[in-house]
C-alpha cells in the first residue's frame, strides 16, 4: 500500500538584501531578454508601473532563492531558470518554445538543409506529441512513419505533455546512433516500437523531372522551405525548359509532405507563379503590425496549366503558396485537406546562443482567408490510394469478341507514362487533368477545324 505523503512546511527564510538583490535582477534581466527590451527598461518598469506589471517577479525570486538554498540536491541555476522558462512558453500556442543551445543550433542547421537527426517535423496535439511531416528519404520516412502519427514514447521516456525543444533535444542525435520511438496510430490497437538509426539529412528542398516529354508536362516537389529553395525552384524550371527543348506546357507542383519552413521563401515561390496582387497578408496582436507581401511581374512563369498537390502533412508556409496560388485561380489544388497551421513564429537568438521562437501573426490569403485549424480545401479531392475497383483486365473489349470486325488503321498503343507517376495515384490524376486542360483548350480554340474534320461523315445507327 502506499505510504501517505508527509508535508513539511518550512518558515519563510530571511535572505540578505544581496541575495535578494541578485536574485530580483537576474529574474530581471531573464525577462528583458525574453521581451526583447533592455534591462533599464525593465528595471523602470519595475519601479514605475503604476499598475505593478513586474510584481509577479518578486515571487519568482524567492522561489529561485528557495531552491538554491534548501532543496535537497545541488542545482544549477542556468538549469532552474531554463525550467521556469519552459513552463512559460508552454503556457502559449504549441508552436511558441524556448530552445537551447544546442536545440537552437539544430534548428539553424535545419533551415540551411543539413543536419544529424530522425527528419521529423513535429507539434502539440492535445498534448500529444504529433508528427506534421517526415522528411523525404530521411530515417523517419524509411521507418514508415506518416502525418498525424502520435510519438508516445521516445527511448522510455513518455511524452505527453512533454515540450517539443525537449523531444527535439531527446531524437536528436550523432548518424548511427540508435532511438526507439513508440507510435500510436489510427488503427492501431497499441502502439508499435520503433528502432530507427539517426542519420546525416542533406535535404535538397526541390526536385523536379519530366512527366510526359511530348506534351511538355513536369513535375516539381518542394520538400520544405529553405534558405535557397526559390533559386532551387529557378533552377529546376530552367532545366526543365532544357530538357523538353521548348517551353513547359503543364506543371504539377507538389507539397504534400512539406512541413513548411521560411516565409520570404514561401513568398517568393508564390511570386513566381504570379504577376501581381496579395501573395499573404500577416497580423499581429489586436490586428496590428499588419504587413503584406504582394507579388511583382518581373521574373513570373509563363501561364501554363498548373496543378498543386497537397495533403494532411501540407503545412504553414507551403499552405500560404497552396492559398496564394488557389485564390488567384492560377492553380487547382488537389489532394486531400492540409494541416492548418495559419500563424507565423519568429526566431529570437538570446545572449548565451539560446532561442526563442514565439508566435507573433496570423497569416491570411489573398481573399483573406485565416486557415488556422481548417487548412485549405482542395479544389478536387483525391485520396492518396485508388479506390478498389474490379479488376477491368478480365472485362471483355470488342476485340476480345470471336468474329469481330477488325480495324484497318494502325493498333492503338498505350500511352507511356512515368514509372513514378504509375505508382503515386494522386500525381498520375494530376497528370490527367493536365491531359484534359489540354484537350479542351485545343478544341476551344480551333472548334471550326475540329467541326470541318467531322463534316461529311456517316452518321452511324446504334445498336
Amino acid at each position: 500500500m502506499a505510504r501517505p505523503l508527509t508535508h513539511r512546511y518550512t518558515r519563510p527564510m530571511s535572505k540578505s538584501p544581496r541575495l535578494r538583490f541578485r536574485v530580483l535582477t537576474f529574474a530581471l534581466v531573464a525577462v528583458a531578454f525574453f521581451a526583447g527590451l533592455s534591462i533599464d527598461h525593465v528595471a523602470r518598469a519595475a519601479r514605475h508601473d503604476p499598475g505593478q506589471r513586474y510584481k509577479p517577479l518578486d515571487v519568482f525570486s524567492e522561489v529561485l532563492a528557495y531552491i538554491e538554498n534548501n532543496y535537497v540536491e545541488e542545482v544549477k541555476e542556468k538549469d532552474l531558470v531554463y525550467g521556469a522558462v519552459d513552463g512559460m512558453l508552454a503556457k502559449l500556442d504549441p508552436h511558441s518554445m524556448f530552445m537551447r543551445p544546442d536545440v537552437y543550433k539544430s534548428m539553424k542547421d535545419e533551415t540551411s538543409g543539413e543536419f544529424d537527426g530522425l527528419g521529423l517535423e513535429l507539434t502539440q496535439k492535445d498534448d500529444q506529441l504529433t508528427v506534421v511531416s517526415p522528411i523525404a528519404d530521411s530515417p523517419g520516412e524509411r521507418a514508415g512513419i506518416q502525418p498525424n502519427d502520435r510519438i508516445v514514447e521516445i527511448d522510455g521516456a513518455p511524452t505527453r505533455e512533454m515540450p517539443i525543444a525537449e523531444a527535439i533535444r531527446r531524437m536528436k542525435g550523432a548518424a548511427g546512433t540508435k532511438v526507439v520511438l513508440k507510435i500510436m496510430r489510427e488503427g492501431f490497437t497499441a502502439p508499435q516500437a520503433l528502432t530507427l538509426i539517426r542519420d546525416r539529412i542533406r535535404t535538397v528542398s526541390v526536385e523536379s523531372r519530366i512527366v510526359d516529354k511530348d506534351r511538355g508536362y513536369v513535375y516539381v516537389k518542394v520538400k520544405s522551405f529553405q534558405d535557397r529553395t526559390d533559386r532551387f525552384l529557378k533552377k529546376a524550371l530552367d532545366d526543365a525548359r532544357g530538357g523538353l527543348q521548348g517551353e513547359i506546357r503543364g506543371l504539377v507542383l507538389d507539397l504534400r509532405n512539406d512541413p513548411g519552413g521560411l516565409l520570404d521563401q514561401a513568398v517568393r515561390v508564390a511570386d513566381r507563379f504570379l504577376a501581381k496582387g496579395v501573395i499573404v497578408t500577416t497580423e499581429g496582436r489586436n490586428k496590428q503590425n499588419v504587413e503584406v507581401e504582394r507579388a511583382k511581374e518581373k521574373d513570373t512563369e509563363p501561364g501554363y496549366p498548373m496543378i498543386v498537390l497537397v495533403n494532411k502533412g501540407t503545412a504553414s508556409a507551403s499552405e500560404i503558396v497552396a492559398g496564394a496560388l488557389q485564390d488567384h485561380g492560377r492553380a487547382v489544388i488537389m489532394g486531400t485537406q492540409t494541416f492548418g497551421k495559419g500563424s507565423v513564429q519568429t526566431v529570437i537568438e538570446l545572449e548565451d546562443g539560446s532561442g526563442l521562437k514565439l508566435t507573433i501573426a496570423r497569416y491570411f490569403t489573398p481573399k483573406h482567408r485565416s486557415i488556422q485549424e481548417l487548412g485549405i480545401t482542395p479544389d478536387v479531392v483525391v485520396a492518396d490510394a485508388a479506390p478498389l475497383a474490379r479488376n477491368e483486365d478480365d472485362q471483355p473489349a470488342e476485340r476480345d469478341l470471336k468474329r469481330h470486325i477488325r480495324n484497318d488503321a494502325a493498333q492503338a498503343s498505350p500511352v507511356p507514362v512515368s514509372t513514378s507517376a504509375a505508382d503515386d495515384y494522386q500525381l498520375r490524376t494530376a497528370v490527367d487533368y493536365l491531359k484534359a486542360v489540354n484537350i479542351f483548350r485545343s478544341n476551344l480554340a480551333d472548334p471550326q477545324s475540329k467541326a470541318a474534320q467531322n463534316q461529311g461523315q456517316p452518321v452511324r445507327g446504334r445498336e
